[in-house]
């Protein structure tokens, strides 16, 4: 029988946080994010992510849009940190049949993105390799001092609130396989919305926060996980899209796709009851939609419920490995 082979988050507890554990914003390496002192007043919130040709978007997928996705699932980690995008290094590493066209496209996407962030280039480096192609990126952000959000501050009795609308990812990427029809789904997985006019403004209000992006029930768990704490998830509260609730009333099975499929980049939130009102006046500042949908309690891992009663699940979210 071969060894049974652990998973991403046993893999970092075991071989990489043990590496981390003398530099205290790197909280364990239990969140997305690093915290670095800035300057008297001010953190820099440091975040890489990596994405890979075939298994994080398709091998086909426009230039722009793969820049784009490289840049964008950075910010969402940011906006779960409470950080302001500062500036990013990049790394590519491109196939040998690459083009200049490909990565004239590529650049494009990313000034675009500049621009509409706010965020700028200032270093990282580029290869060949012999595939797939991939990009990581390294993006900063600034937070007032001590004050980024992390994962490890919910507190029982916290309510769990998400942004946006869910599993419309999960079903895009069904549409652009071409299992489905539904250009709203497909363009909501193709080009991610970090919600980064309403990260900084969680803070002093959020206790703890996460992106979403391998899976629902997968990134309130590790709000629950980093925060010693079970989580409770109403799944009629659940914010889903009209394009996303047509599908499920005609398939319901979908449900573990929205619940657990991920690449949402929205966020989910810990705010206690007092902080409701300030969460909902920021959100609305921010454009952003809110929706309460559980609440944090005492125990350990996550419940789902439906109408109030225990739900099974069968995919809790993305598994690198």
């Amino acid at each position: 029988m071969a060894p049974r082979r652990i998973g991403e988050f046993e893999l970092i507890a075991r071989y990489f946080a043990p590496l981390a554990r003398e530099f205290a914003g790197a909280g364990g390496l239990r969140s997305d994010n690093a915290f670095l002192a800035a300057d008297a007043r001010h953190d820099l919130v440091v975040k890489t992510d990596t994405i890979v040709a075939g298994v994080h978007f398709l091998p086909d997928e426009k230039a722009e849009l793969v820049a784009a996705r490289a840049l964008r699932v950075c910010l969402s980690d940011l906006a779960a940190g409470g950080a302001t995008p500062y500036a990013y290094q990049l790394a590519l590493s491109l196939t040998r049949d690459w083009t200049e066209r490909w990565v004239a496209r590529f650049a494009r996407g990313l000034a675009a993105d500049q621009r509409r962030f706010g965020i700028v280039l200032c270093g990282g480096d580029t290869t060949g390799t012999p595939g797939p192609t991939t990009i990581s990126i390294t993006a900063f952000g600034k937070v007032a001092r001590g004050k980024g959000i992390g994962r490890a501050g919910a507190r029982a009795g916290d309510e769990l609130w998400v942004t946006g609308t869910i599993g419309d990812a999960a079903l895009g990427l069904l549409a652009a396989q071409g299992e489905l029809k539904s250009a709203f789904l497909e363009k909501r997985y193709r080009l991610p919305q970090p919600r980064t006019t309403l990260g900084p403004r969680l803070v002093g209000i959020a206790r703890a926060a996460a992106d979403i992006s391998d899976g629902l029930l997968a990134d309130v768990g590790h709000i629950a996980d980093a925060s010693r704490l079970a989580a409770r998830i109403e799944r009629d509260c659940v914010p889903v899209s009209l394009a996303a609730r047509r599908l499920l009333a005609a398939s319901p099975q979908l449900w573990g796709r929205v619940l657990g499929g991920g690449d949402d980049y929205e966020l989910t939130i810990a705010v206690t009851a007092r902080n409701r009102a300030a969460l909902l006046t920021a959100a609305s500042a921010a454009g952003v939609t809110v929706t309460r949908i559980g609440a944090f309690t005492k125990g350990k891992g996550v419940a789902l419920t439906v109408s109030g009663q225990p739900q099974r699940f069968a995919q809790s979210g993305y598994a690198h490995f």
